[in-house]
């Protein structure tokens, strides 16, 4: 028994023993949470669907792509320039299709001077008085050599009115009026077409909106034309009116994520359109999200 209470390996395992449990003790408490840096926006109704939304332009924003890979050899427009509709913003590496409009010119040169010829030659063919000279299937034959050859100017020139508007596709244009909110291209750089992230992103920012997402949970209890309210995520203290636009009524996956740890991503949303009364102070930009409370009742909190 003395030579057990002597045994040093026993206080060493018992002290193991110890440590052990004071270290799944220290690791098994829960650090306390954090307080948020700012508090969250305050509902404004008794009761409303929450719901998050982000800021779009008018008519949604729209993403310019690139009709064919190649080199990007000239972009005409920077990020925030206005623009008309039509205007030039980017061109792709046209000199392929120049000197291919130069080929397809010279056969169409071709083929009307072999137009000319052939209806010359009809024509003398036809002045002679003596039927006995020339037989009618020579006449037939000349009259449809003619036909051809009308045909194949008529190819030749829309082979070269094709080109001549694949060249013109070359040159990208703004599809209306607005602001370059992004740009993705630089000179001299090989674009991809095809690919998800646009070339450019042109918006109408003079009228913004929000595209709100309700979780398909919230979706049966909403109807048209309810008010609404949005907040900024960096402060609640600024409430934006909200007038209602359009329902998108396609259920769609949810795609636009706040961040938040209790936020489920494998939900379906129901996208509603409002359009922003007012812009406070010119705070709010393309892309930001904001907070949305969508009134179910008439009677607001004092």
């Amino acid at each position: 028994m003395m030579q057990i209470f002597k045994n040093p390996s026993l206080y060493l395992s018992a002290l193991g023993f110890v440590s052990v449990l004071i270290l799944m003790n220290i690791l098994g408490k829960q650090p306390p949470p954090q307080p948020p840096t700012r508090e969250p926006a305050a509902n404004p109704y008794y009761h409303a669907i929450a719901a998050s939304g982000i800021i779009e332009s008018a008519d949604r924003n729209i993403s310019i792509g690139v009709p064919t890979s190649g080199i990007a050899t000239n972009v005409y427009v920077l990020v925030g320039d206005p623009v008309e509709e039509d205007a030039p913003l980017f061109q792709i590496d046209p000199r392929e299709l120049e000197a291919e409009l130069i080929e397809l010119k010279a056969k169409r040169d071709v083929a009307k001077a072999q137009e000319v010829r052939i209806e010359s030659q009809l024509a003398k063919l036809q002045r002679i008085e003596d039927k006995r000279a020339i037989s009618q299937e020579d006449l037939d034959t000349r009259a449809n050599d003619l036909k051809v050859a009308k045909a194949q100017v008529e190819a030749a020139e829309a082979a070269l009115q094709k080109t001549l508007l694949l060249l013109n596709r070359m040159t990208v244009r703004a599809p209306k009026k607005g602001i370059i909110l992004q740009s993705n291209i630089r000179k001299g750089e090989y674009v991809l077409a095809g690919t998800t992230t646009p070339a450019m992103i042109l918006g109408d920012v003079s009228q913004l909106q929000v595209r709100i997402d309700i979780d398909e949970q919230n979706a049966s209890h909403y109807r048209d034309g309810l008010p609404a309210f949005a907040f900024l995520k960096n402060d609640p203290s600024v409430r934006i009116p909200l007038n209602f636009l359009r329902v998108e009524p396609y259920v769609i996956p949810k795609k636009s994520l706040t961040g938040a740890s209790e936020e489920r991503v494998d939900t379906r949303v129901l996208q509603v359109i409002y359009t922003i009364v007012k812009d406070p102070e010119n705070r709010l930009f393309v892309g930001q999200q904001v907070d949305v409370f969508i009134e179910l009742e008439s009677e607001t909190k004092k």
